[in-house]
């Protein structure tokens, strides 16, 4: 059978988790560096489709081929691993020095793919195309539009990265619910597709949408990309994916060996005894 168990699931977390804190630096840069420019590609399909369209729900629909492209690849994604390290983490199986390791240079990674992918894709963009001006509205709107909240708008992007992580992780794991490749890309897509239809918050795509839009001309500098998304995009993803979908399913799938049955001896030793009594 191509379906695997929950409790299967949340092994395989455990075990993708501690192997991801492992990776030497190279990796980790790398694979972090391909998979910010790919959730960047994933990013302007889907304005490209919604601009065609005039349908949001047409570029909801085609942004999880970014994702597909990085779970099947087996790059390097943080807002991902903010769910599958902590439980490397919490089984001692890997330490809390190795976790921030990780999550620290696949950020930088992801950081420099999607800037990347931004200096490149502006280039070919005339300032006064659609593309151009979407990208630019889309930048102001993830940064001017809390702050003019204020600390009301805090809390609205951190509820708003919260929500995203949930359903990013939850694609992580649901790819992980099938051995074959069109399972993966169906479960994984679902959720995927949930987070980027409603406007939610990903630290990621933030990295190339944000600086794109200033490449181009929006009126946002340095400190408005940072403190009014960046920062609490980052903390909130790290909170929906560790506590929502990380932890949550770790408590309550997790196999655990009963005390009885972890104190009896093994069949051969029990055998023997018997023999000899």
């Amino acid at each position: 059978m191509s379906y695997v168990k929950p409790d299967a699931v949340v092994e395989q977390m455990v075990q993708t988790g501690v192997m991801k804190s492992q990776l030497p630096v190279r990796d980790l840069l790398m694979r972090g560096f391909l998979s910010g420019a790919f959730l960047g590609f994933a990013t302007t399909l889907a304005f490209t489709a919604s601009l065609q369209t005039k349908l949001g729900i047409v570029g909801a629909l085609v942004f999880p081929a970014g994702f597909v492209m990085i779970v099947l690849l087996g790059l390097e994604l943080v807002t991902g691993n903010f769910a599958l390290v902590p439980l490397g983490v919490r089984e001692g199986k890997t330490s809390l020095g190795a976790l921030l390791s990780n999550w620290g240079w696949v950020f930088l990674g992801n950081l420099l793919g999607s800037v990347v992918y931004a200096l490149l894709f502006t280039v070919t963009l005339s300032p006064d195309s659609e593309m151009a001006k979407q990208i630019m509205a889309v930048s102001e709107a993830k940064t001017l539009g809390y702050a003019r909240l204020g600390g009301h708008g805090l809390a609205v992007v951190l509820s708003k990265a919260i929500l995203c992580n949930w359903m990013v992780t939850l694609g992580v794991a649901m790819a992980m619910t099938s051995q074959s490749t069109t399972g993966k890309i169906a479960a994984m897509w679902l959720p995927i597709m949930t987070f980027f239809a409603q406007g939610f918050e990903h630290s990621v795509v933030n990295m190339f949408a944000i600086p794109a839009g200033m490449l181009l001309g929006a009126d946002v500098g340095l400190r408005d990309w940072w403190l009014w998304n960046q920062i609490p995009v980052t903390v909130g993803n790290i909170v929906g994916g560790l506590v929502f979908t990380g932890m949550a399913l770790h408590v309550t799938h997790r196999r655990r060996v009963a005390p009885a049955a972890a104190a009896a001896p093994p069949a051969a030793i029990r055998e023997k005894l018997a023999a000899e009594n």
